[in-house]
């Protein structure tokens, strides 16, 4: 088992939940859903502390860095960012209601296993507070320029990297199985599970699309060949599939970008930089996962509701934690706060995302490649 990867281990979890439910054995489904309600309030807990241990370091280093160049790519990695929001949010508010029928909910009420116990786990603070106590400590540390403080931050921030990667990734499956058990218990998975198949598709086709997109926009800048490009950036993409992580890729990707003729100095800063601050594969995935988890739930999203998440996506995956489903894991706060999304539907947001998150990292990493030739050319 500890062999296995993530997503191997999670089609485990969805597969174990579905056949513990659909066999309305009525003790295993509630000790698995008692299990799913203790890890679902710890969770909760950690949303808050994750979102300062990451944010605040994160813009604190970025203030450190400050300059011409660095400007220039976050500028252009935030806008990236934007736009692949906003292109997932109409692709997917237009296409995705006709290939997801309304399934009243994913889980009829009173329908639904019960837990034996609960474990109440209040957070320190809410989500929101969390954010602007990141924002004012990361801009704090950066204006006075301190060390001490950095520190701190920075051991704090591998705390809760370990908490990720020690507790949350490994117990994960298992709380999906919770959840796909109950589903199964109350005879509403079919629906849940041929949406996941649909959603994949149109995603990764969407990657694709706006990687096109990023390298056309940037050859016409740049004047170069957009093919010639995109064939240059591909070991770093491939790369990126297999190791699930921006970070992990930065060799490959480096010298992918060179190949495509950006400078050394751009390439070695503009890539590593873009490997914390640009994802736009990410954005389209958070995006259209959260539109199809809603109308799953019989719900409708406005342009108008999901653009302030759009925007905030940008700012609160900086320095995501380098391990798979990082970026979810730090959206998880915007999702339940802004979107109003509940245990349920962030448990499934979670499942929709991880399944695909290697072809997510791929399309932020092909997208380094375009920013970094702009940023050559206006340096």
């Amino acid at each position: 088992m500890k062999r296995l990867g993530l997503l191997p281990k999670l089609i485990l979890g969805i597969i174990l939940g579905i056949i513990i439910g659909s066999t309305q054995i009525e003790i295993l489904t509630r000790i698995l859903v008692t299990f799913g309600g203790i890890f679902g309030n710890f969770l909760g807990y950690i949303i808050p502390l994750l979102i300062i241990g990451f944010i605040a370091p994160g813009i604190a280093e970025l203030g450190e860095k400050a300059g011409k160049l660095l400007v220039i790519t976050a500028t252009i990695a935030y806008i990236s960012a934007l736009v692949a929001g906003i292109i997932a949010y109409f692709t997917g508010s237009t296409i995705l209601p006709t290939i997801i029928a309304d399934g009243g909910g994913t889980v009829q009420e009173g329908v639904e296993a019960q837990p034996y116990f609960e474990i109440v786990i209040p957070q320190i603070m809410g989500v929101m507070s969390a954010l602007v106590t990141a924002f004012m400590l990361g801009l704090g540390m950066a204006a006075i320029k301190s060390k001490t403080m950095l520190s701190f931050m920075q051991e704090f921030q591998c705390i809760i990297k370990k908490v990720i990667e020690n507790i949350i990734i490994p117990f994960l499956p298992i709380y999906i199985a919770s959840i796909f058990a109950n589903m199964a218990y109350a005879g509403e998975v079919r629906q849940t599970l041929s949406t996941f198949g649909r959603v994949f598709v149109l995603i990764l086709i969407v990657h694709i699309a706006f990687i096109i997109l990023q390298h056309t926009v940037s050859a016409l800048l740049t004047r170069k060949n957009p093919f010639n490009a995109i064939k240059s950036i591909l070991p770093a993409y491939i790369t990126a599939i297999g190791t699930q992580s921006s970070a992990a890729t930065i060799p490959v990707t480096v010298k992918s970008t060179k190949n495509i003729g950006v400078s050394d100095k751009v390439a070695e800063f503009a890539v590593p930089l873009c490997a914390t601050i640009h994802l736009s594969g990410s954005t389209i995935t958070l995006t259209m996962c959260a539109i199809a988890v809603l109308i799953l739930e019989g719900a409708v999203i406005s342009f108008g509701q999901i653009m302030p998440f759009i925007a905030m996506l940008g700012v609160t995956m900086v320095a995501a934690p380098g391990v798979p489903g990082g970026a979810i894991m730090a959206a998880l706060g915007l999702l339940e706060t802004m979107l109003g999304f509940t245990e349920s539907q962030l448990a499934l947001m979670m499942a929709l995302y991880i399944a695909q998150d290697s072809f997510g990292t791929a399309a932020n990493v092909a997208g380094d490649g375009a920013i970094a030739q702009i940023v050559d050319k206006y340096k």
